[in-house]
């Protein structure tokens, strides 16, 4: 209805480019419209468009995330919310590509064919835990890309033996490695946030022994620390794989560069364009408007 409102708003401007013998389509017309294209096919409009209009700048920061359309689901056809996994050019603040997770998958296998329609040459891509697989980081490596992934428990003896070497460096200040150390505090909302960097390199051997991930130069850690009036500090910390060479500054920037898909992107998406309050959820019609809000 949005759509057809705009329409008749607009009416003597858009008869200026388009044909309108019987005037602005219903909003019936709208709905059958995006119900029948071909997603794929919208898609490739969509980052042929892009390319077209957008120059990426070196070193820029490209953020994957994914993001579920909370009321696209359809319970009478036992059809599940969708799900989008984006890529966000952070500096430019440009959506560069997404594409719809299948219902019977996960951001895993969505992620790579993602990545195959990006340049990504010269750029450092991030993306959370969920993404880091080795095939993914490879892929990334053959894309001339660098690389800052989140690492959780999920990997096992690798996660034991990153965690254990950066405890260990961390607290040995007569340690040789190459090592270095950034941090940053904020003032909001009545409280104080702090963020401490830490990142060594030239372990590859140390926890990657088989050299199953690829180009890994650097591992690091970030410590969250947050503390309220009349509350106890609270720590949290997170580790980070890394293709970069040593410098935590950097790694600073690409984990709060990550960020800006949450804040500048699906934030956008979920309190202007209301993407998960939507009802619209018959046939290709989600995944379509899904792409059109992009645009927007």
């Amino acid at each position: 209805m949005d759509i057809e409102a705009y329409g008749e708003s607009k009416y003597e401007w858009l008869k200026s480019f388009l044909e309108l013998p019987n005037g602005i389509p219903s909003h019936h017309t709208f709905a059958r419209v995006f119900a029948r294209l071909d997603p794929e096919q919208l898609q490739k409009c969509f980052l042929s468009w892009i390319q077209s209009i957008s120059q990426i700048t070196e070193g820029e920061i490209i953020a994957i995330d994914g993001k579920t359309l909370r009321h696209s689901y359809d319970q009478k056809k036992s059809q599940k919310p969708i799900h989008m996994v984006s890529a966000w050019a952070t500096a430019n603040r440009l959506v560069l590509g997404l594409f719809k997770v299948d219902n019977k998958s996960n951001e895993i296998t969505a992620i790579p064919k993602l990545l195959k329609v990006l340049s990504l040459s010269g750029c450092l891509v991030t993306i959370d835990a969920m993404g880091c697989q080795k095939e993914i980081v490879k892929q990334i490596t053959e894309q001339q890309a660098d690389y800052v992934i989140t690492l959780k428990k999920n990997q096992g003896c690798f996660y034991q033996r990153v965690e254990k070497l950066l405890n260990k460096l961390s607290k040995n200040e007569a340690e040789k490695t190459p090592k270095s150390d950034y941090c940053q505090s904020d003032l909001t909302h009545g409280r104080i946030e702090g963020r401490y960097y830490y990142m060594v390199s030239n372990v590859a051997e140390e926890v990657d022994p088989l050299g199953e991930w690829k180009n890994l130069k650097s591992i690091g850690f970030v410590d969250y620390f947050r503390f309220e009036k009349d509350e106890e500090i609270t720590c949290e910390r997170r580790y980070y794989i890394s293709s970069l060479d040593n410098n935590a500054e950097l790694l600073a920037e690409a984990i709060r560069g990550h960020w800006g898909i949450e804040n500048q992107l699906n934030w956008v998406l979920d309190v202007q364009f209301q993407e998960d309050d939507s009802r619209i959820r018959k046939d290709n019609a989600p995944e379509n408007l899904a792409v059109i809000r992009q645009i927007a």
